[in-house]
């Protein structure tokens, strides 16, 4: 027997089977139970949504020996016969080979008599468009006023050359683009029948192929296993189909946020090496890109962004790392390379730069947030200074001593749903962090958006944001054991490792190294600001010119 491919295999053959279409199966099963089947249908939509698996499934619902249900039986000789293909009443019309208007007479003429075995007489037309306009005049009066045995179900991915004339005449349904978690998920239970051992990345990268259609999702697949057999790996997927891999896309935001360079040219290397377009690359960018603008916006991120539920938990994650801000300047700096990759033969070069740009962008804080942090300083500084008369030479005073065992001993922290003390040895995490990213940078960046809950020669605890990259990255097997080499070879010691998952606000946690680095670099900036607006010289000039101070650069 002749191998029979998936998408004709596990075509749907009830209403509850079609994916995705749930508002057109209701109505069109409400229709039948009521009694108001119409006599035109017109479904309308992408190609492989399901139209004309729709059209059969309504004919067998309306021609089934056992009644006009809601769900054909899909047993009797009606349904059987409509299924194969081969029913004497249903006829299925391609309108890409029957456009002339001889077509349509032979079909007029067909409608007149009456069904040999079934109810109604069902004219499914494919493609209906492209019937030429003496076609449509010469369907048009049959289409108004059709016998009571005639039904008709048109089918088309372009009903805006369908005339208004027969677009007035029939019930219209528009099939949506089916999402992406829905078709990961049908794949899913089909790999599961056909005993098909593939990981669910693989089957999202297959499902994105798709773009929205389940057959060409299930082409896809049938080509992915004529390469792989029953046993499906996610690089050969990624390396058949020619996609982007997604982990690109999240290292690549990491080496960003965490302002590392090596990391950008390796990563840039794997996607030349890997024969990726580099222009591709930047617009799969771009819309990651823009899927950590939409998570940090909204609540409701899964329902706008077509992506599967992993990849929802590692953006949410990784969108705590950076502010909204940076991440709209990111975005214009994608787009303009895009646009200067159109017209120029150094693509990757253009992308390094980008890359470099972005890194080295200094972190937008809002103006109140640095003021408010200075303004702490300050009062911090004001308590630590010791009253006049009190302190003798070389004798701290008592709140000197308070805010310097205060710094130095303990920080207190709240974890998941309780708040322990965490000892941290000052100056060993930077060090420590500094250490582990000059013989891995990867495991240093990630390092870095860390908060030191403890650190010791006994015993090292690193808090992350729930869900983020860092986090789910640092508990890799692999990522583990480097990390526990180098945290041997630094303390010359054995010490625990425990990666913290912090769910709630860290407003009282020791800041990640990255957080430090933005509040000094404002904190500079703050102090240019002043000086510069202090400056007698500048204050002249703005006064005798009426002008005002729009940028200030370091010399």
């Amino acid at each position: 027997m002749s191998y029979l491919v998936l998408a004709r295999k596990w075509r749907p053959q009830t209403f509850g089977d079609l994916v995705g279409q749930e508002h057109i199966c209701r109505t069109l099963q409400n229709a039948i139970e009521s009694g108001r089947v119409a006599h035109a249908f017109l479904f309308t939509g992408a190609r492989g949504v399901g139209k004309t698996t729709a059209a059969r499934i309504l004919a067998k619902a309306l021609e089934c020996e056992k009644g006009q249900k809601t769900e054909p039986c899909n047993v009797c000789p009606s349904c059987s016969s409509i299924t194969a293909g081969n029913a004497a009443d249903v006829f299925e019309i391609d309108g890409a080979s029957n456009t002339g208007v001889d077509d349509i007479r032979e079909l007029r003429e067909n409608i007149k008599y009456l069904p040999s075995s079934c109810r109604f007489k069902i004219f499914i037309i494919d493609e209906v468009h492209m019937l030429s306009i003496s076609a449509f005049n010469a369907l048009l009066k049959t289409l108004e006023e059709p016998p009571p045995h005639v039904k008709f179900i048109f089918a088309t991915t372009e009903p805006h050359k369908i005339p208004v004339t027969i677009l007035s005449r029939c019930q219209r349904f528009d099939f949506k683009r089916i999402p992406l978690q829905k078709i990961v998920a049908r794949l899913r239970y089909i790999s599961e029948q056909e005993k098909i051992v593939i990981s669910d990345l693989a089957l999202t990268t297959i499902a994105r192929k798709g773009d929205g259609s389940m057959r060409d999702a299930l082409s896809t697949m049938d080509q992915v296993l004529s390469f792989c057999g029953d046993t499906v790996a996610e690089n050969e997927v990624t390396a058949l189909l020619g996609v982007v891999d997604r982990r690109l896309l999240f290292e690549t935001a990491l080496a960003v946020f965490a302002r590392e360079y090596p990391p950008l040219f390796d990563i840039v290397k794997r996607v030349d090496d890997q024969g990726y377009n580099m222009r591709q690359y930047c617009q799969e960018l771009i819309g990651h890109f823009r899927n950590l603008v939409m998570v940090r916006l909204t609540k409701n991120s899964s329902e706008l962004l077509d992506l599967a539920e992993g990849e929802l938990t590692e953006l949410a994650g990784q969108a705590t790392c950076v502010q909204l801000e940076d991440l709209q300047r990111h975005i214009s700096i994608l787009l303009k390379a895009e646009s200067e990759m159109a017209s120029s033969s150094f693509s990757r070069l253009i992308l390094e730069m980008a890359l470099v740009k972005m890194s080295s962008l200094a972190p937008a804080v809002p103006v109140n947030e640095i003021l408010a942090r200075i303004k702490g300083l300050e009062g911090l500084q004001t308590n630590c200074r010791p009253p006049a008369g009190n302190s003798s030479p070389g004798k701290p005073s008592a709140a000197g001593s308070l805010a310097s065992e205060s710094i130095n001993s303990t920080i207190t922290s709240k974890t998941t749903d309780k708040a322990p003390e965490h000892t941290v040895a000052e100056g060993e995490w930077p060090a420590f962090v500094a250490y582990v990213k000059e013989r891995k940078a990867r495991l240093g960046s990630m390092l870095e958006s860390g908060r030191p809950l403890l650190v010791s020669a006994e015993s090292l605890r690193i808090g992350f944001p729930a869900g983020s990259f860092s986090l789910i990255s640092l508990k890799d097997p692999d990522a583990m054991q480097a990390l526990t080499e180098l945290t041997r070879q630094f303390f010359r010691t054995n010490p625990t490792i425990e990666m913290v998952s912090l769910s709630v606000e860290a407003a009282d946690l020791p800041p990640s190294l990255l957080e430090e680095k933005s509040i000094e670099a404002n904190r500079h900036l703050a102090e240019l600001e002043r000086e510069a607006k202090s400056h007698p010289t500048v204050a002249t000039a703005l006064e005798i010119f009426g002008g005002k101070i729009v940028e200030i650069k370091e010399i």
